[in-house]
């Protein structure tokens, strides 16, 4: 049986977490590998809505284990807030595993994130300031705090009063803040750690001897590939490694036990913050498109910025994570338009360009090169096959697919769960 990895193709909130529940009754462990509650994914069971933060979907499955990865930084206030949230509508969540070697976003993370980014100004990275860049920047500094050192208290007081001694500095003399007390930090994570020892895990361990027992297991990661701090559109980028090569430091399973990589792709393009975006549209159909696919971001409540599908970053996709398939989501979005423009390529300099440049600048200036498609009129979200979708729409995703390098397996034509044409299966 595989081990799947999940991810975003673009700049994320492409329909992961449809995408994830979808495969949820036939998956046996469900792992984010990355990122913290700066992501978010949005699934709908029946007329139930339900927006995850740090949590994996695979949560609302009930035969399926949640697992919060050693690449994951977590908040433990937002982490018992969903907990709560979904424990009051009745969703069991008993099964979550952590993995001791995740780290912690602590208050003074969130503190030192939002002062830098007002410290920026007209050069703020976009960061949604809930302490997931200085949490890395400590990991990596290796002054971080990790689950397992809620339970050695001493080594927890030595690591705070670390991390302090050099954030202090900054906090005052740089950003004329107060000095943060390490005694009230300590403090506050002891407050955390009886709850969430139930929860804590060798998960490495688990999920390598899953894989080995034939059990299935999806690995789930937050945002997207142009959001990866090495292969996205850096410095305007997560801090961590959404792409498929996460998905092995993140759970600790080695790259030979993936079999299957499938990206998530939106029928159109969105991202959330700054940053380049060649196909974004700031006319009326960027405005249709925002409020009919509802675009605004589950984790920040920003209005998505919106543009046109761009085939370029897709093929950037299929290189950089290896991708065997493509989860199609949200053509239903796309009914409407008698034509609908894709870009096939960018001009650069005059010059025509393929492929997604490697130089930033030259990205800040690449400019859409749009092929038009014959649109369709008719509803397609009771489509059940691909045949049952009208030929225009079908022609479109051939069309992408040929552009995109992989084929489209799956296609999402309505947030619903049963809304969704299998067309290959992942497993």
């Amino acid at each position: 049986m595989p081990a799947l990895v999940l991810l975003g193709a673009q700049w994320g909130d492409e329909g992961k977490g449809k995408a994830t529940d979808l495969l949820g009754g036939s998956v046996d462990y469900v792992v984010r590998y990355q990122g913290g509650n700066n992501a978010g994914h949005t699934v709908v069971v029946g007329d139930q809505k339900y927006a995850l933060h740090l949590l994996p979907s695979g949560i609302l499955s009930p035969g399926c284990t949640p697992v919060i990865g050693n690449g994951v930084v977590v908040d433990p206030a937002v982490l018992f807030s969903e907990l709560n949230g979904l424990n009051e509508r009745g969703v069991d969540t008993s099964k979550l595993l952590i993995s001791g070697n995740a780290h912690l976003i602590t208050p003074y993370n969130v503190t030192v994130d939002k002062v830098t980014e007002r410290f920026l100004g007209s050069r703020k990275i976009g960061t949604t300031g809930r302490g997931i860049g200085p949490t890395y920047a400590d990991k990596i500094n290796r002054v971080g705090i990790r689950v397992q050192d809620l339970y050695d208290e001493s080594i927890l007081v030595q690591k705070v009063e670390a991390a302090l001694d050099f954030k202090n500095q900054i906090l005052a003399k740089l950003y004329n803040r107060r000095a943060i007390e390490s005694g009230k930090i300590v403090e506050e994570l002891l407050t955390y750690a009886d709850r969430l020892k139930p929860y804590v895990a060798d998960t490495t361990l688990i999920l390598n001897d899953a894989i080995d027992e034939g059990k299935v297991v999806l690995f789930e990661g937050g945002q997207g590939t142009l959001l990866d701090v090495d292969h996205g559109t850096y410095p305007f980028v997560t801090s961590s490694n959404p792409t498929a090569g996460g998905a092995c430091t993140g759970s600790g399973v080695g790259p030979t036990k993936i079999s299957r990589v499938i990206g998530i792709l939106k029928a159109y393009t969105t991202r959330v913050g700054a940053g380049p975006f060649p196909t974004e549209l700031l006319d009326e159909d960027g405005e249709a498109l925002r409020r009919i696919g509802g675009e605004r971001g589950v984790t920040t409540g920003r209005d998505r910025r919106c543009g046109w599908f761009d085939a370029p970053i897709a093929r950037y996709a299929t290189r950089v994570n290896g991708l065997t398939d493509f989860f199609l989501t949200k053509l239903d979005v796309l009914t409407g338009w008698e034509q609908i423009p894709v870009c096939v390529a960018y001009e650069i300099d005059g010059k025509r360009v393929e492929e997604l440049p490697y130089s930033q600048t030259d990205f800040h200036h690449a400019k859409p090169i749009y092929e038009m498609l014959p649109g369709w009129s008719e509803d397609i979200t009771k489509a059940k096959t691909f045949d049952d979708l009208p030929k225009n729409a079908q022609d479109y995703v051939k069309a992408l697919e040929e552009m995109s390098g992989a084929p489209i397996s799956a296609i999402g034509v309505g947030p619903g769960r049963t809304e969704t044409i299998q067309i290959n299966s992942f497993l």
